[in-house]
């Protein structure tokens, strides 16, 4: 079973940049389509970019041209570099495998962002 490590939270001015990292251990998430998501005080967590086994990239609207999602398969690592971010993006962050509507793995503890103005 793999386990995820998220880091690279912290507090950040609006405008400001964060870069966030995802960690696997117990097995390789090359073949994974991978994952960020995020869970804000009080609402449901959500998928806000995802890459493909093959690099593919998309992102959801509220982070597109801001959030961008890659990978290092040698690492064995999921990256997030956040730009531009917003009050709004304030939330844990998490990583996972997309596995159809669903994730493939247990959750991590996830990585904390606050924006402030």
């Amino acid at each position: 079973q793999v386990q995820l490590v998220e880091s690279g939270g912290g507090l950040v001015q609006a405008g400001g940049s964060l870069r966030l990292s995802c960690a696997g251990s117990g097995s390789t998430l090359r073949f994974d389509d991978m994952g960020w998501y995020r869970q804000a005080p009080g609402r449901e967590r959500y998928l806000v970019a995802r890459i493909t086994s093959s690099g593919s990239t998309d992102n959801d609207g509220s982070v597109t041209g801001r959030f961008t999602i890659s990978r290092d398969n040698a690492k064995n690592a999921v990256y997030l570099q956040m730009n531009k971010l917003e009050i709004e993006d304030t939330a844990v962050y998490y990583c996972n495998a997309i596995q159809g509507w669903d994730t493939k793995y247990s959750w991590g503890q996830g990585t904390q962002v606050t924006v402030s103005s």
